[in-house]
């Protein structure tokens, strides 16, 4: 809007950066197993520094998407080097526990981001892509300066040996490729409570833009207080797959929730949100940490890779779809669609657990 562009023009962006994730995500992966993922992480920050720099200067269309599918694909490409890394750096009894530290940091992060963003858009646009842009490289040279330096034979050789019966590759892994297929519709409706759940509160519960903030705060400052509590409450009590099933279980409940008619609407978005932040924090860094047991230090760059495929597939799929399905055929039976998915995925996760083990 700022530059003269439609919001189906921005719309059409926002797409490319998520097929540019997904590509970026398949290629961190790559080379993470390839060259280590210590330096991926140093590239894909620097690198996406320089980007978010360049991407603002552009001002033709062309030039815009052509330089958001570049800088997606950088900035994706640091996800599975980082799971990597985070598999590397804890050990097996605390690998759940770090993956929590690390949603921890990304929602302190979301929460400070967000309200700086907005401060920085009302002084001047262009002042996100440079402040954007000099963070990524700042964290780039932190990471270089804090992280000791892990080389990739020193990668491979931490492969614990005893473990035989993991796939050498990702693709050929039908119990993670299952997995997979579960997660995206878990992750489908995830995204809703960026897209079509504010939207709700909107238009239909008729709440204020103040109030929905407020809401959405909430979500991250709930996890940000409670999550490291709860998985170091729940580590070891039962399989992985099982915490996985009851967070898709408490998110169906969310969207069933939300189906239900009353005047107290704030209450009920408040309790909606409740509830959904604890399926995310019950389900969540257990995903992370089923799919890393099923890895070595070899391909563990394969599946991270993947699994952040699959999120950024779902999130293309979700935040489109879920928009789309609601203007066709309203909220109440997107609600009811996305509860059935979750329940399917909770039957999903908890099938992996029972036939797989």
């Amino acid at each position: 809007s700022h530059i003269g562009f439609t919001i189906k023009q921005g719309g059409l962006v926002v797409a490319i950066y998520g097929v540019g994730s997904i590509v970026g995500a398949y290629i961190g992966g790559k080379l993470s197993d390839k060259f280590g993922f210590y330096y991926i992480q140093f590239g894909a920050l620097f690198l996406g520094g320089l980007l978010f720099i360049l991407l603002g200067q552009m001002q033709t269309y062309v030039a815009i998407c052509i330089v958001t599918f570049c800088l997606s694909m950088v900035n994706e490409s640091f996800r599975p080097a980082n799971a990597t890394a985070i598999a590397l750096y804890s050990t097996p009894q605390n690998r759940t526990q770090s993956f929590s530290l690390i949603r921890l940091a990304i929602n302190l992060g979301w929460g400070v981001g967000g309200a700086l963003g907005g401060i920085l858009a009302a002084i001047n646009y262009h002042l996100l892509f440079w402040v954007d842009g000099f963070t990524n490289v700042a964290a780039a040279f932190l990471l270089l300066l804090i992280l000791p330096v892990v080389s990739k034979t020193q990668q491979v050789q931490t492969i614990n040996s005893t473990n035989n019966t993991i796939t050498s590759s990702a693709i050929k892994d039908k119990k993670f490729l299952w997995f997979l297929a579960f997660l995206v519709l878990f992750a489908c409706c995830f995204f809703q409570l960026f897209t079509t759940i504010p939207l709700y509160y909107n238009k239909i519960l008729l709440l204020s833009e103040t109030t929905i903030g407020i809401l959405l705060a909430i979500n991250g400052l709930v996890i940000v207080a409670f999550e490291m509590v709860l998985v170091f409450t729940l580590e070891g009590k039962k399989p992985y797959a099982t915490f996985m099933s009851i967070g898709s279980i408490l998110m169906a409940t969310t969207f069933v929730c939300l189906c239900i008619p009353t005047s107290q609407t704030i209450l009920l978005a408040l309790v909606a949100m409740l509830i959904f932040t604890f399926a995310e924090m019950v389900a969540m860094p257990f995903m992370n940490s089923f799919y890393i047991g099923m890895s070595n230090e070899k391909n563990r760059g394969q599946y991270a890779g993947l699994y952040t495929m699959a999120w950024s597939l779902a999130q293309v799929i979700g935040s489109s779809g879920g928009s789309i399905f609601a203007d066709s055929f309203g909220y109440i039976p997107l609600w009811l669609c996305a509860a059935a998915l979750c329940l399917l995925a909770a039957v999903g996760f908890k099938w992996l657990q029972t036939t797989h083990e």
